[in-house]
């Protein structure tokens, strides 16, 4: 059945049901759902082409489209950090044509510094599930004597407000994350927002700052180099990228776990057996080995979390970002 007879029957059903015929056509007319996808799915990515997150949404989008039997088509919508995207989805039909894939900062990080969303992270959306996750790091100069999460701390706290730190954006997760680390450490340093991870990573390198946050996919390659050092991360367990490099954690640091990651969401009111349909080829796509060596590639760990974990986890980080902006006082400006 293609798209255009889908509808046509639709119609034919609302028109007998406005005249009060065929009870029976009324009570079945949701059942359209289970032709789903009967055309190609939208997938708006709300970051520029040519992005890491767009990277990754294009190599998920090509096997969800297999999973699902129709296209998955990439829509880039950026703007306001998300929240051009974000609200152009939240605003769609929920019938699963138009999906998106998005981090935290669409549903964690915009919510605690920008007052008025266009949306709200948690009654705007219909989560399908995670597809994976990045970790955030500590990096310094190769020529600071910092070696490890002690000798760092020990080291700033030796000379309070000497030194910086740089992040790729003001109201990222690399600031939320990098203030994360000062309030667990007691540490007093001076966050140097830059507009993106290169111009960060070239100060890094040329000692203009001593230390940033940056995601590990970001830094492989300069760590490969030598040009830098990590020197913790900041997410509760290590990276299959960098499995030598120990976490904040497990270094005394408990309070610190901050990563990014990467949801599959519709609008809300999505109906439930498209939800699981949704679900289950994220699932595969998830699974595919093919898929799975892409997206290491690229820097993002697959790591499937389901359309209930996926709001625990919004629900669970919504006040702690809300916390950590207030503290340091994070804005969107």
């Amino acid at each position: 059945m293609n798209h255009f007879s889908r509808i046509e029957r639709m119609t034919r059903t609302a028109l007998l049901c406005g005249l009060g015929l065929g009870l029976g056509l009324c009570a079945v007319a949701p059942a359209a759902a289970a032709d789903f996808p009967s055309h190609p799915v939208t997938l708006v990515i709300p970051f520029p082409p040519g992005g890491a997150t767009d990277v990754n949404g294009r190599v998920i989008a090509q096997r969800l489209g297999k999973e699902l039997g129709q296209p998955v088509v990439i829509e880039n919508r950026a703007g306001a950090g998300t929240v051009v995207g974000a609200s152009y989805v939240s605003k769609a039909a929920p019938d699963g044509y138009t999906l998106l894939l998005s981090s935290g900062s669409t549903f964690t990080v915009n919510p605690a510094i920008r007052p008025n969303l266009p949306y709200d992270p948690v009654k705007s959306f219909e989560p399908i599930g995670i597809a994976g996750r990045v970790a955030l790091i500590l990096l310094a100069n190769s020529e600071v004597p910092v070696q490890t999460v002690q000798q760092f701390v020990d080291y700033v706290k030796a000379a309070p407000g000497k030194y910086s730190y740089g992040s790729f954006g003001t109201g990222t997760t690399a600031q939320f994350a990098g203030e994360s680390v000062l309030h667990a450490t007691g540490l007093k340093m001076t966050h140097v927002p830059y507009k993106g991870s290169a111009p960060a990573m070239t100060d890094l390198m040329g000692g203009q700052i001593q230390f940033s946050i940056d995601t590990v996919s970001a830094a492989m390659p300069q760590l490969k180099s030598g040009k830098i050092k990590a020197i913790a991360l900041t997410t509760a367990r290590r990276s299959a990228l960098l499995p030598d490099v120990p976490t904040f954690a497990e270094s005394g640091y408990a309070g610190v776990d901050m990563d990014s990651w990467l949801l599959l969401a519709a609008p809300k009111g999505l109906p439930a057996d498209v939800k699981a349909r949704l679900e289950k080829a994220l699932v595969a796509t998830i699974a595919d080995p093919d898929t799975r060596a892409k997206l290491l590639g690229q820097g993002l760990e697959p790591a499937f979390s389901n359309a209930a974990a996926s709001s625990e986890l919004i629900n669970r980080e919504l006040p702690l970002m809300r916390a950590v902006a207030a503290r340091a006082n994070i804005t969107a400006d």
